[in-house]
């Protein structure tokens, strides 16, 4: 059947906001909606959700640089009641898997607090004992630990972290674990001159002592594993201090 005759008076059709029906299209389709863009209602709740993460950020941002720095890291700590050298915040740069120290992107921010499930400061102060927890399963520690060492390569092509570094995150991320093991190994880190750095093997190396070799005897270490030489002489200062 040919389509019927538009009964629209003429002047119509120079309406631009006017709708024409799908019988008056020689298509059959609707044309004045081409410019509409028809948004699905979960698309609109992560667009919103995203809108308020990004108020969020912006909170904390400097203005010039576009990004958190050490002085928003700060005043967020500040906010939910944690203090910056908590190793919480270490935790929360890694879930948001921030690439450099003391500083947080727009996409780091949008995608690790979407990751933690949280869109406000409450829920974000609320979400961290699921992230300490998260943290410490055997599947995300030995990241995590990683992580913390690499988070401290500040400058680029660094390969190594100073000793007094080193005996800070050292306390920080096994400290609460291995306190003896810990409190032990930084004394002789801090009274040992051969070492005035170390690298990722031998900070690895660290948390492998913790969790495998038996304290105080020592008894299950052996030297002739590959261990980092750096430990090898920390085990024969520990059986001198013994004696």
């Amino acid at each position: 059947m040919p389509p019927r005759a538009s009964k629209r008076k003429a002047t119509a059709s120079h309406n631009s906001s006017s709708v024409t029906s799908a019988d008056d299209s020689p298509t059959g389709t609707i044309t004045g909606l081409d410019n509409v863009i028809l948004i699905a209602p979960s698309d609109k709740t992560k667009t919103k959700k995203t809108d308020r993460l990004d108020t969020l950020f912006d909170s904390y941002a400097n203005c010039s640089s576009g990004i958190i720095d050490p002085e928003g890291i700060e005043a967020l700590c500040s906010d939910i009641n944690v203090e910056h050298t908590d190793v919480r915040i270490l935790m929360f740069a890694w879930k948001l898997k921030a690439q450099r120290q003391g500083y947080f992107t727009r996409d780091e921010w949008r995608s690790g607090m979407k990751a933690l499930k949280v869109d406000s400061l409450s829920k974000l102060k609320k979400g961290l004992p699921e992230l300490e927890k998260e943290v410490n399963t055997p599947g995300n520690f030995q990241d995590f630990y990683s992580y913390a060492f690499r988070y401290c390569l500040t400058e680029e092509k660094q390969k190594t972290v100073d000793i007094e570094s080193v005996c800070e995150l050292l306390n920080l991320v096994l400290g609460s674990q291995f306190q003896s093991k810990v409190d032990l190994l930084i004394e002789y880190l801090k009274i040992q001159s051969d070492y005035k750095a170390i690298n990722l093997d031998q900070w690895m190396g660290f948390l492998r002592f913790c969790k495998e070799i038996s304290f105080p005897d020592l008894e299950n270490y052996d030297a002739d594993l590959a261990w980092p030489l750096i430990l090898d002489n920390f085990v024969d200062w520990m059986k001198e201090k013994r004696c």
